[in-house]
């Protein structure tokens, strides 16, 4: 089966259901006899354009855009996605570190490579961080508070997370000296 076909037969799926997850897409795509990986199905998803929507309940599901003109543009797609999935951001150096839910980090990094955000050279997910690696020019405190604003969370935190290092104790100091004979008895 080729990249097409597949994507074809998860459009499809998505669809027809609410898929809440990539291992369920995976499932779905092997109950009927297509074998892909995760990671595969992830690629995918992104380069179909799925977003993940909240459904009445709360629950999530990928959803496509059905034509072009529906499709957010991408300030207005990250705006909604960092609305919707960052809970804190917070700075070192440049560095940010944007907080979600569990199992919601990839949708936000996901975006923010997408969206070609100027300061930004890149970003790594894992399950409920992610890390965004900002330019020098615009460092991570800048990023951070643009990418907050963004979100709609207050102001993001501007302390900065190099910690002087304690002192050392001090050990006294001896002097060499005389060592004294041992006694005899």
């Amino acid at each position: 089966m080729t990249k097409h076909q597949r994507q074809h037969r998860i459009t499809k799926l998505l669809e027809a259901r609410a898929v809440g997850s990539q291992l369920d897409l995976v499932e779905l795509l092997a109950a009927d006899g297509i074998e892909a990986t995760q990671a595969t199905v992830s690629r995918d998803l992104e380069e179909l354009g799925a977003v993940k929507v909240r459904l009445p309940g709360g629950d999530t599901a990928y959803a496509l855009p059905e034509l072009p003109s529906q499709q957010v543009a991408p300030e207005d797609h990250l705006r909604r996605v960092l609305g919707e999935w960052v809970v804190e951001a917070d700075h070192s150096a440049n560095l940010v570190v944007l907080r979600t839910p569990p199992g919601s980090a990839h949708v936000v990094g996901s975006a923010l490579d997408r969206s070609g955000f100027a300061g930004m050279i890149g970003t790594v997910a894992g399950d409920d961080t992610v890390l965004v690696v900002a330019s020098e020019a615009v460092g991570g405190a800048r990023l951070a508070e643009q990418l907050g604003a963004l979100s709609g969370l207050a102001a993001a935190p501007t302390r900065n997370h190099r910690e002087p290092k304690a002192p050392r104790a001090e050990r006294p100091k001896t002097t060499p000296g005389p060592t004294a004979p041992p006694t005899r008895r």
